[in-house]
């Protein structure tokens, strides 16, 4: 899910670029800090959900998202709370007042993603089923349904398959946003796995054709979400 930030302050920036980071389905396409820098970004970029902060100089959060005839998925954030009205009147999907921690920026990109599952997916035409990564000086089709779970291993991903596995030279974010975000979800670091292949969560491990594998704490309240469990 591509994402943008609106914020005109560094500090609110950086924290959310820290925090969308952590989240294996969302990319942060542009970080801008101010309203019009971020009207540029959406005439030529292809945008899912903006982090939008409500007062800012010039033109405001409200104003901006007012201003599009093409809406994408808005998050508003803020340091006062009475703007919340305004914001939900504009179908706003949360309203995360300042400062606020991982775990409740989760719950609101949570529903962002539930809500853009819902929504057309302009790739999944082509990229429904598959993807294709470089193996060596070759590309190699791996079907999605096939995997088990993907090893960050520094500036390589392995990918770990039922009888075989691949090594493709390629970061854990870009291979993030190549996978279907209603199948896979980051439970750690270094790990990314496939929702229906796991087999036991037990406390802060899952288990994959026995093979144990940690769950990092400010990943846990996602994982338990997407396997509609109650952490």
């Amino acid at each position: 899910m591509n994402c943008l930030i609106v914020d005109d302050e560094p500090l609110a920036r950086e924290i959310l670029e820290t925090f969308a980071v952590k989240v294996p389905q969302l990319k942060v396409v542009a970080s801008c800090q101010n309203g019009f820098e971020a009207l540029q970004v959406l005439q030529t970029e292809s945008v899912d959900l903006i982090f939008l902060d409500i007062q800012m100089p010039d033109l405001s959060g409200i104003q901006l998202y007012s201003s599009l005839s093409k809406k994408p998925l808005v998050i508003f954030t803020t340091a006062y709370s009475n703007y919340a009205v305004t914001g939900f009147e504009l179908d706003a999907l949360d309203y995360l007042v300042k400062p606020f921690s991982f775990e409740r920026f989760l719950k609101s990109v949570n529903k962002a993603l539930a809500a853009n599952v819902k929504q057309p997916d302009k790739y999944k035409s082509f990229h429904q089923d598959f993807m294709f990564v470089k193996d060596g000086t070759k590309l190699v089709k791996v079907n999605y349904d096939e995997i088990l779970y993907l090893e960050g291993m520094k500036d390589y991903v392995k990918i770990v398959m039922k009888n075989k596995h691949l090594l493709t030279l390629i970061s854990m974010q870009q291979m993030a946003d190549k996978l279907p975000v209603h199948s896979f979800v980051r439970i750690h670091r270094s790990y990314i796995v496939s929702l229906s292949k796991i087999d036991k969560v037990e406390k802060n491990r899952v288990v994959i054709d026995s093979k144990w594998l940690p769950v990092g704490n400010s990943y846990k309240e996602t994982l338990y979400e997407m396997l509609g469990r109650i952490g």
